[in-house]
């Protein structure tokens, strides 16, 4: 049975989510020109195990708004209190990593870990490293020649977009999903380095980074760089996937994810952790 998409409101914005199962709490964002659908196997084989949300960022899917990396937080922490969630594990897809580290960074009480998942090549401090493999600029310009169509089209020929396994439900869900696209983000000024952007080694939230054996050679590079850069963070390649292991290798990815989130779920926030040390000193 497929979950009730229900809708909270937030400054400026009207976010979509959706929300299944009990067990400790896992939130699951979706890479670029993408949304919560992206998730259906994730619902349909975690929430057994899992209270599992996910949700369309502003301007994204059929969330409305502007799109707002900084609004972004806001939107998971609002989103978070609304469901009286207090802790609850990140996983962010591609784009979707950004978010996970920046909430990590503003709310690290509220993360008890992160899945970091196909991530764009960062720097310390968070930001995109200019990287050549999503043309960004381009589809900007074409959408500014009110050529969105052709965006669309061509994104879902990416590399990057590509499935390894064979299962047409699947590559029907991403070319219904990129055909929604609505591309606000392209047609907004481009907005550069986002203020909050995470100095990388100043996480204390526990990391998992993960790729597909079979994404591109610079994402699995950025997966090791990003790794390296946490931490305490693992690096982990999901065999048999590309760029999008949660449909290409969904079984896998669920065991990965729930192994992982049930490791740290019960562990005390990093505050605490300061604070009962302190505690022994005394």
């Amino acid at each position: 049975m497929r979950e009730r998409d229900q809708y909270l409101r937030t400054a400026g914005a009207r976010i979509r989510y959706r929300v299944a199962g009990r067990g400790p709490a896992v939130v699951l964002v979706h890479g670029w020109a993408l949304d919560l659908d992206m998730w259906a196997p994730q619902f349909a084989l975690l929430s057994a195990r899992l209270h599992v949300i996910a949700f369309d960022r502003r301007g994204f899917g059929l969330s409305a708004g502007e799109p707002d990396a900084e609004r972004d937080v806001d939107d998971l922490h609002a989103l978070l209190d609304a469901l009286s969630i207090e802790r609850a594990a990140i996983v962010g897809m591609s784009q979707g990593a950004r978010l996970a580290l920046a909430f990590a960074a503003s709310l690290p009480e509220r993360v008890s870990c992160l899945v970091l998942d196909g991530p764009p090549r960062l720097d310390a401090q968070g930001v995109d490293a200019s990287s050549a493999d999503v043309p960004i600029a381009r589809y900007r310009e074409m959408t500014m020649r009110n050529e969105l169509d052709a965006v669309r089209e061509e994104w879902v020929k990416h590399p990057l977009m590509q499935l390894h396994r064979s299962d047409p439900g699947a590559r029907a869900l991403l070319r219904e999903m990129v055909a929604r696209y609505p591309g606000h983000d392209l047609r907004a000024a481009d907005p550069g380095a986002p203020s909050f952007a995470p100095t990388l080694r100043s996480l204390s939230v526990p990391a998992l980074v993960v790729n597909g054996a079979h994404d591109s050679s610079e994402r699995r590079s950025a997966g090791v760089a990003l790794a390296r850069a946490l931490s305490g963070a693992r690096h982990v390649l999901v065999p048999g996937a590309g760029h999008i292991p949660n449909l290409d290798a969904p079984g896998a990815y669920c065991d990965l994810i729930a192994d992982f989130v049930y490791m740290h779920a019960h562990a005390p926030e990093p505050g605490a952790r300061a604070d009962r040390h302190a505690e022994r000193r005394t």
